[in-house]
């Protein structure tokens, strides 16, 4: 009886697989919702790893991105330079500027470096056109597609500046860049003509080299450069490990996010496929007698219920890749929206391994009943046949009948207690499904917590600023860090200086009625003692706690030599709280002790925020204005407007910000791997149900017999998983609480920031409860079918099976 094609033994296998259909609806789905979440997990996994490494591979990204001055380097001396020792590609000269450029409803842009191109590349930093073409004539532009939004699209025009004669310049395409080379490309007469003079007109090399893995390596590489041009030819760097550096840690938070959720799916699926099985043998000991009666051995046996399994298993694991590859799709678009990587799809060998791993996780997971299967004694088997033991879980019975409940509750309460194993498992299967919905609902909660938290000063209802130097509507949400060949402070952008009286502005706002609170802030470069190249400050006047970024450690700037800083800056430096650092602003140094520790991301986390005063020669260039309840932001910023723009001024409402495309993206697998997490906790209920209705038909006769309503009937089932519910919920919501106390500051620990308060305490008790209120909702969802069909079952059909 060896056989197990048309053998005897493969008969026993189909036999038990058409016969047990909802177990076999069970494992099928069960492992389907496992697998198509451990591939979008895994595909996701896969395209967060280190997405810059693919996306620099493909486009042959610049290890070098040089900014020259021309008035000391010609293009033929530039030129010279593509055969220096380890140089193995090189682009350029481009020219470069900088522009402020002004968009279709007057809001102003951040500060973006635009470079004159011939076409996207073809050896160093081949841009990737996600949409549109290169620009052909002057008056067309092409976009970094990271600012792409409902205000800049296709065919969308920008002015130059706000002078009267600025020129228009059309969006054409939009383009990405792994080198960071630029925010903005055009024809490279495009860029001369917008060059304010030669002052600030610069040359862009591009640079790949044989040795460029560490930093080291690239500072000699640096030096090299340097040496073969004369003395200031070379105004500025940007290394692609600084790059590389700032977008790995974006892509890094999303792995211990992905791996938490993928190690809940296979610890589920190890749940319910062995409690399947586990109940296929509970239930069937007199059949299993009977096999063995007629000559199959205990090795037949362990085979045929592994293979009974393994059937339904195999579809479900089919159906699960085509599911995961079909869910992973539109993540992955978000994914390569979000990173800048190139043509993401699902990692073939993704597509093997999890379903090689699944095949062995669901073996593994039935050989364990199935061995028990294997060495019951004959003469054992047939003679317990496929009864609960009478005297199993009677004392549960005795306890349950002193509650004062209705008899079919009582009664419903203590059946888990006969089959402790199947109750386990599903007590297992509810937790896991608890701890799933309660790490996602805290996750969502601190990615929320996470958005809420930057850039608050755009929270402000009004901004006024005093004149082109300040940021216009949106120009935070924006916020990115500088692209490599941006022009540093001083070295002769065409950035404008504001052109307004800030007192003006100010007393105009102070007259304005409406106003509740503002204070006023001044943005530039700054240096700081110890670290190379610039950080970016942001200097506050008055009162700034509304535009105050939330705090790890310590408290925010309330007076004048103090400074707060974020966690990436600590680290660099070496300081702590407590500690002073010397700051440059603008040709004026001073001492400012670190008073705080702020949650700030922007900038890779290199800058500072100090109070005004710090400063004599600071003057504010925006006011961030609160207005009084009931009062129209937007008819308040007109009014004011009115006045302070004949000062040179302008004052505009800021809309509310949009989520961020990686909280977003972050929400959007959460949502989607807890749904299938607690689809397959409330299908492990509903198998252990079915097979417990099953044996128990016979009594549930009786019960009916003696005058039990089909709506007692229905609440006697309802009631044999409540209990499991309320333990599973118990154990599971602490869990999960857990489970995000874990792994959220692993992720901001990846994206090299530590997290306040407000992002890691986001439960109140009353989420808690509904949480906990949850894992009873899964098992009765699991068991409302079952108790359905108990509830119909006729009285004499139930009387007759045994």
């Amino acid at each position: 009886m060896t056989g197990f094609g048309n053998g005897a033994l493969g008969r026993v296998v189909r036999s038990g697989v058409g016969r047990r259909r909802v177990q076999t609806l069970v494992i099928a789905v069960a492992t389907m919702m496992a697998v198509a979440s451990a591939v979008v997990a895994g595909s996701l996994m896969v395209a967060t790893n280190a997405p810059f490494d693919h996306a620099f591979a493909r486009q042959h990204g610049a290890h070098l991105v040089a900014q020259l001055d021309p008035k000391k380097a010609d293009a033929a001396q530039l030129a010279s330079t593509r055969g220096l020792e380890g140089v193995t590609a090189s682009a350029g000269p481009f020219p470069s500027t900088t522009i402020n450029p002004i968009g279709q409803g007057g809001g102003h842009l951040p500060a973006l470096t635009l470079v004159g191109r011939p076409g996207p590349g073809k050896d160093v930093d081949v841009l990737d056109l996600k949409s549109g073409r290169w620009p052909r004539t002057s008056g067309e532009i092409v976009l970094s597609a990271s600012f792409q939004g409902p205000d800049l699209v296709l065919g969308a025009t920008l002015k130059t500046s706000e002078e009267a004669d600025a020129q228009t310049l059309t969006l054409v395409g939009f383009a990405l860049s792994a080198s960071g080379s630029a925010d903005m490309w055009a024809t490279p007469a495009q860029v001369r003509s917008l060059a304010t003079g030669e002052s600030g007109l610069a040359s862009q090399m591009l640079y790949r080299f044989d040795s460029a893995a560490t930093k080291a390596q690239i500072t000699a590489d640096r030096k090299k450069l340097a040496a073969a041009l004369p003395s200031g030819a070379l105004v500025g760097t940007q290394s692609w490990l600084d790059t590389k550096r700032a977008a790995d840690q974006g892509a890094a938070a999303t792995i211990p996010f992905l791996f938490a959720f993928g190690v809940l799916g296979i610890v589920m699926s190890v749940i319910i496929v062995g409690s399947v099985i586990s109940g296929a043998v509970g239930t069937s000991l007199r059949r299993i007698g009977i096999l063995k009666a007629i000559g199959f051995t205990p090795r037949e046996v362990v085979r045929a219920y592994v293979a009974q399994a393994l059937i339904p298993a195999a579809a479900g694991i089919a159906l699960g890749v085509v599911l995961g590859n079909l869910l992973a799709v539109p993540l992955l678009n978000d994914t390569e929206s979000v990173y800048g990587t190139v043509s993401l799809s699902v990692a073939w060998w993704v597509d093997v391994v999890v379903p090689a791993g699944a095949l062995l996780v669901v073996a593994v997971a039935a050989l364990v009943p199935a061995l028990r299967a294997g060495r019951l004694r004959t003469v054992e088997a047939i003679a317990v046949g496929r009864a609960p033991r009478t005297t199993r879980g009677q004392w549960a019975h005795r306890a349950a009948g002193r509650l004062p409940l209705p008899r079919p509750v009582t009664y419903g309460l203590a059946s888990p207690f006969a089959h402790p194993v199947r109750a386990i498992a599903m007590v297992l299967a509810v937790t896991f499904g608890t701890v799933a919905a309660t790490f996602a609902v805290g996750l969502t909660q601190s990615l929320n917590a996470v958005a809420s938290a930057q850039d608050p000063e755009n929270s402000a209802d009004v901004t006024a600023i005093s004149g082109a130097g300040g940021s216009g509507p949106g120009a935070g949400r924006v916020e990115k860090a500088p692209a490599a060949g941006r022009a540093p402070a001083g070295s002769g952008s065409n950035q404008q200086q504001p052109s307004a009286d800030p007192d003006a502005v100010r007393a105009a706002i102070a007259k304005q009625a409406g106003t509740a609170s503002y204070y006023g802030t001044a943005t530039g470069d700054a240096r700081v003692a110890g670290i190379s190249g610039t950080v970016r400050a942001t200097l506050y006047q008055g009162d700034s706690r509304a535009g105050g970024y939330e705090m790890i450690a310590g408290h925010w700037i309330t007076g004048r030599g103090q400074v707060v800083v974020p966690t990436h800056f600590l680290e660099r430096t070496g300081t702590k709280i407590g500690e002073s650092v010397r700051v440059t602003f603008r040709k004026e140094t001073v001492s400012l002790r670190i008073v705080g520790e702020a949650f700030d991301t922007s900038d890779d986390g290199m800058r500072v925020h100090a109070d005004l005063a710090s400063f004599s020669k600071a003057e504010p260039e925006a006011f961030h204005i609160e207005v009084e309840p009931g009062v129209s932001p937007a008819d308040y910023a007109r009014k004011l407007a009115a006045v302070v723009e004949p000062l040179g001024g302008a004052a505009f409402a800021e809309s509310a910000p949009e989520g961020e495309n990686m909280i977003v993206l972050l929400e959007a697998m959460a949502a989607l791997l807890t749904l299938m997490l607690v689809s397959v906790a409330g299908l492990g209920v509903l198998n252990s149900v079915v097979l417990d209705t099953r044996e128990r038909v016979h009594d549930l006769g009786v019960c009916k017999a003696l005058g039990m309503s089909p709506r007692q009937t229905v609440s006697l089932v309802l009631a044999s998983v409540a209990g499991i519910g309320v333990v599973g919920g118990l154990i599971g919501v602490p869990a999960g609480f857990a489970l995000h106390d874990y792994v959220l500051p692993v992720m901001g620990e990846a994206a090299g920031t530590g997290l306040p308060p407000s992002v890691l305490d986001v439960y109140d008790g009353t989420q808690l409860v509904l949480l906990g209120l949850a894992g009873v909702l899964v098992a009765l969802i699991g068991a409302m079918a079952p108790a359905g069909w108990a509830a119909k079952v006729r009285t004499a059909t139930a009387l007759r099976t045994e």
